[in-house]
């Protein structure tokens, strides 16, 4: 996940992320043009890495995105799809609509969205074990919290701060 925090180190650090990784590219406080200049320098940093722009399909597709990340309720177009999951009700809108995957969170504490109540390992145990599509666990999150998402029945975890604090190789 990308987002303001990252300031100046963002193409640093997704230069250096593990083979296999994707990133949600969000910075919704940008204008669009700035965004979109932002999107392309990212794009080229990406390598392999799998890009999905956190915006309608439409929009992820004319930007050349591998997919798109939303709360849409119809998929409308090409490439992966991702959703953010809060509560179980939200797992079935994701499904409902087509999600490939799902963003559950948080799974901790989190600074983005500080008043947040995080699910907590047993609340999120129990959705993920409903999800019909991989569960990628989201919030608080380290390599340590990784494992034991994983453990929860996470495919596997994203953050923001755990890259920012030290690249992974």
């Amino acid at each position: 996940m990308t987002d303001e925090r990252l300031g100046g180190a963002l193409l640093e650090i997704v230069a250096s992320l593990p083979p296999g990784s994707g990133i949600v590219f969000r910075h919704y406080s940008l204008a669009p043009v700035e965004r979109r200049t932002l999107f392309d320098r990212v794009r080229a940093a990406a390598g392999d890495a799998v890009l999905l722009l956190a915006g309608p399909d439409a929009l992820a597709a004319e930007w050349g995105a591998d997919g798109s990340h939303n709360r849409d309720s119809q998929r409308r177009g090409e490439g992966w799809r991702s959703a953010p999951v809060h509560a179980l009700e939200d797992l079935r809108a994701a499904e409902a609509a087509g999600a490939d995957f799902v963003f559950l969170s948080p799974l901790f504490a989190t600074r983005s969205h500080p008043g947040a109540a995080p699910l907590g390992p047993e609340r999120f145990a129990e959705i993920a074990r409903e999800a019909e599509q991989p569960v990628i666990a989201l919030g608080g999150m380290n390599e340590d919290r990784g494992r034991e998402a994983e453990a929860l029945g996470a495919y596997g975890w994203a953050g923001i701060d755990a890259f920012a604090a030290r690249p992974m190789r």
